[in-house]
């Protein structure tokens, strides 16, 4: 039976996707890049007519989804994409991760403007334990300027080739193994510790663009440490049972215990509700870390993954002055609702910084790179228990001493414009930031850096006429072009008119996929004339370690309709002063639901999750 399949994918955040081709049998064909609702409606009318065709949308800055019309039996077809991303050290470590799963997603309560527009997180799902049909096979071609010293997998057992000291292949030790239900990330560093700033330079035919690297400079200690207040947000929802849970108790354990005397600290539990463990925040002495260690191991999974209501309650937790405020957020952040928690960070920045701890396999890397990017802080992904003390100890690494504070940059002589981003945030570590922008004229001038060093001043000077200009830096408008959408639309509730204009214009102009603008490849011959065809959602595997009741309404998504009634009834009578008059019960699976897929519950008006 022909078929028109939909599939879910994940992506780096980070990715400018600016190339796509689709190849059936001996054809190949280029996709272009059209406005979003003229690419759907485009890709309707040629999946009526019977033609193979191809649309690539962007949900989130990391969610992709991915139409293929009329596939017919025994076909093959090929989809092709060109991304470009830059990978930046931390702690003179490179990380390349490739996302393999999304994992399922918590809405809250949501209009039903926003439950149309969050309709790919309905789709389905294998059950835990469910052998997957589909296979995964990567291949890494690692090629660089200096030697690589270390180069290792944690996520999947690889095998690497060296070519000389600077290249390397990577592929899956062992394929038969299906590596598809976790993030595939590589690790590699690189000869020499001391990196210096840098300028990239690149001129096209009609634009001009930079990428300006600031590198911190040696760690310093402080003379004096401010006093510190910690909010730790554990997510203690369904999609967090067992492994994930547990590496959670593991992080926040290490985290809690090695608090100076001198802060102060507090604990907040959330699934669909929740829990503060004291009114203030208390000082970090030894019973009351005790005690809030005893309440965390206790914890067991359960509930949708209220995140934005935990983050209400810790602004309103009564602050000491002269105090420093930082929330830690703990989660595998499988929500929906990432912009409207972006919008409550910005809107609170003055009060607090905010770090994000992901937890898990296939981490929402969207909402902890978000948070750090909106918060002006750090994000941390902890893939295994084993990890988390290391975590822990790079945390207190950098809330303890930010390196350099209070950063500007000053362009004298060189004509710039349209950098990216515009706000510079506090380096706490030994990662670089890395600054956007176009030029005109000509390569000239001096570009300074100036903050804070501790409680010295700091100037760095870089001459423009020490920068590359180089066709092979051509990926820099690209990335300039991402960072730019994404601090238009990503990072931000907008959505007034004059956003969706620009960002469609710039995916327009570099034939880049954005949320306005979307892929379509369109094969002209009529491959089903008969133009009859079935609609399927390809089941996602759950991510490493996720159990059922990460799914829609977990185990009450397959609970029969008599069982739930017996709840009802149950509850009813405990409580003993509600009068039940009516039951109204609508069953939230699916009674043609695929065979081994778990459907994704929905509920109007209300999130639901375990």
């Amino acid at each position: 039976t022909p078929i028109n399949a939909r599939y879910v994918f994940p992506a780096s955040t980070r990715v400018a996707v600016h190339g796509m081709t689709m190849t059936v049998g001996s054809h190949r064909v280029r996709a272009q890049i059209k406005e979003k609702e003229e690419a759907k409606k485009e890709y309707e009318e040629v999946k009526s007519e019977g033609k193979n065709a191809s649309l690539m949308e962007e949900q989130r800055a990391n969610v992709f989804t991915m139409d293929v019309a009329n596939l017919m039996p025994g076909d093959e077809i090929v989809i092709e994409l060109t991304y470009t991303e830059l990978i930046e050290p931390d702690e003179g470590v490179y990380q390349f991760v490739f996302p393999t799963v999304t994992g399922p997603r918590y809405s809250g309560l949501v209009t039903e403007e926003k439950a149309q527009e969050d309709s790919w997180a309905a789709g389905p799902y294998l059950k835990a334990g469910t052998p997957s049909e589909s296979t995964y096979d990567i291949t890494v071609n690692l090629s660089t300027g200096v030697p690589i010293t270390r180069l290792e997998s944690s996520s999947h057992k690889i095998q690497t080739v060296r070519d000389g000291d600077n290249a390397a292949e990577v592929t899956l030790a062992d394929r038969a193994d299906f590596a598809g239900d976790r993030d595939f990330i590589l690790e590699y560093e690189l000869t020499g510790e001391s990196l210096s700033s840098g300028l990239m330079l690149y001129e096209g035919e009609s634009e001009n663009f930079f990428q300006l690297t600031l590198q911190p400079p040696e760690r310093y200690e402080p003379e004096e440490i401010p006093k510190r207040e910690y909010i730790f947000a554990l997510d203690v929802s369904g999609s967090m049972e067992g492994y994930a849970l547990d590496t959670a108790k593991k992080l926040i354990g290490d985290l809690v215990s090695q608090l100076n005397k001198t802060d102060r600290f507090n604990v907040i539990l959330f699934s669909d509700t929740v829990w503060t463990m004291s009114g203030n925040s208390m000082e970090a002495v030894k019973p009351n870390i005790d005690r809030a260690l005893q309440l965390i191991e206790e914890q067991k999974g359960g509930g949708g993954t209220e995140l934005l209501s935990a983050l209400l309650t810790a602004v309103h937790i009564p602050r000491e002055e002269d105090t420093a405020r930082t929330i830690v957020i703990i989660t595998d952040g499988y929500v929906s609702n990432e912009k409207e928690i972006y919008q409550h960070i910005s809107d609170n920045l003055g009060d607090a910084s905010y770090f994000a701890f992901g937890i898990g396999s296939s981490v929402n890397r969207y909402l902890m790179e978000g948070i750090a990017a909106v918060g002006m802080g750090e994000d941390f992904v902890v893939t295994e228990e084993s990890e988390a003390e290391e975590m822990a100890e790079r945390f207190r690494t950098y809330v303890e001493a930010p390196l350099l504070t209070d950063i500007k940059v000053e362009y004298e002589g060189f004509k710039v414009h349209g950098t990216e981003p515009s706000e510079i945030p506090t380096l706490y570590a030994s990662r670089p930031i890395v600054l956007y922008g176009k030029w005109r004229g000509e390569a000239e001038g001096m570009i300074r850096i100036t903050g804070k060093q501790g409680r010295e001043a700091y100037v760095e000077e870089i001459p423009v006429s020490n920068g590359r200009i180089s066709k092979e830096n051509e990926a820099i408008q690209y990335l300039w072009a991402r960072k730019r959408v994404e601090m238009l639309t990503d990072y931000s509730l907008r959505s007034d008119g004059q956003v969706k204009k620009e960002v469609t214009a710039l995916g327009m102009k570099y034939h880049m996929v954005t949320p306005y603008t979307s892929f379509i490849a369109v094969m002209e011959e009529v491959q089903n004339p008969e133009g009859d065809s079935k609609d399927v959602d390809q089941p996602q595997s759950l991510p490493f370690g996720v159990s059922n009741l990460s799914v829609g309404g977990g185990y009450m998504t397959g609970a029969e309709p008599g069982r739930v009634l017996l709840a009802l009834l149950l509850v009813t009578a405990l409580l003993g002063k509600y009068l039940l008059s009516a039951v109204r019960i609508k069953c939230l699976c699916r009674a043609d639901r695929q065979r081994a897929g778990l459907m994704s519950g929905k509920k109007r008006g209300a999130g639901h999750e375990g």
